[in-house]
């Protein structure tokens, strides 16, 4: 267990111990949170964190408060506030695999690809199923040039999630970096028959939204483009 306090540190976030709240508290801290999602479901963010900050102010001592704001200022691209958030959750439950998995991939999403292995890979350890970090790793060591690390963890998350195209073209463009174009293209063509929508380069423009930079975006497109 001594990995953990290696990692749970985070230099910008000032954690005290939260106040525990009383049952009205509580209350009003739930309706604030379903308010803050409702928002979130609008892509209101900015009236998403405020009513999900009144409801951490609330309840503090509540784990999926602060999950649900850190991962809302993700979406809202705010990175360094969701970390702050999220460090906060981790403060509470240090084997929180949900905090964890987010935390990584705000890392991720954001460039620090060596905190995000670590985090992501003692997500792995919490859970040795997650398929989600198992995937996250991929995309952060074949951004790292480590292409049989990022192989061999696409590989593990296409086994745990097999109806998931993402792992495949994760695969895929580790495969193709590593110079395997013609397992690259065998595994890009297994992604479009797990959804047939990975045909069309466009459709590869969300991939954004499931961690991959633009730089692995316009790799998968070539891979897509010699398939």
């Amino acid at each position: 267990m001594s990995v953990l306090p290696a990692i749970a540190v985070n230099p910008n976030t000032n954690i005290v111990q939260p106040l525990k709240a009383n049952k009205a508290d509580k209350r009003a801290a739930e309706e604030y949170r379903q308010v803050g999602l409702a928002y979130r479901q609008q892509e209101r963010f900015d009236d998403a964190i405020d009513a999900l900050q009144k409801s951490v102010a609330l309840d503090p001592s509540n784990l999926d408060g602060r999950i649900i704001l850190g991962w809302t200022q993700h979406l809202s691209k705010k990175y360094d506030a969701a970390a702050t958030s999220l460090w906060e959750a981790i403060y509470l439950s240090p084997t929180s695999l949900q905090a964890f998995n987010a935390i990584g991939i705000v890392y991720l999403v954001r460039g620090d690809l060596s905190q995000s292995v670590v985090l992501h890979s003692w997500a792995a350890l919490l859970k040795t199923d997650n398929e989600i970090a198992h995937y996250n790793l991929s995309l952060a060591y074949q951004r790292l040039k480590q292409y049989d690390l990022a192989i061999a963890y696409a590989q593990k998350a296409i086994e745990l999630e097999p109806n998931n195209p993402h792992p495949f073209v994760a695969n895929a463009i580790a495969q193709w970096t590593s110079g395997d174009q013609t397992s690259a293209k065998k595994t890009f063509r297994q992604a479009i028959g797990v959804d047939p929508r990975y045909r069309s380069p466009e459709y590869l423009n969300f991939l954004n939204e499931a961690g991959f930079s633009n730089d692995q975006i316009q790799t998968a497109k070539q891979v897509l483009a010699s398939s």
